[in-house]
């Protein structure tokens, strides 16, 4: 019962394109923030801000990206 659990859980996580961009996301504001920090020597706190920002809006293009990669992608299994 549990390795059928955890089997479904697996492949839920897997095919989920708002956890993907969730994760992409979290990963994206990291490493922004340090390279906005390092390169441009913006006080830590600025670089965070931008780093906030521009990944969410590129999380959901990434959401968004996906879906259709899906719906597409699936249209050319079932034909």
């Amino acid at each position: 019962m549990t390795n059928k659990i955890t089997a479904y859980l697996k492949n839920k996580f897997i095919e989920s394109s708002a956890i993907l961009a969730i994760i992409y996301t979290i990963g994206h504001i990291v490493i922004a923030m340090y390279c906005n920090y390092f390169i441009t020597g913006a006080p830590l706190e600025l670089a965070a801000l931008d780093a906030l920002i521009e990944p969410f809006i590129n999380g959901v293009w990434f959401y968004v990206l996906h879906r259709i990669y899906k719906y597409y992608t699936s249209q050319i299994k079932t034909s």
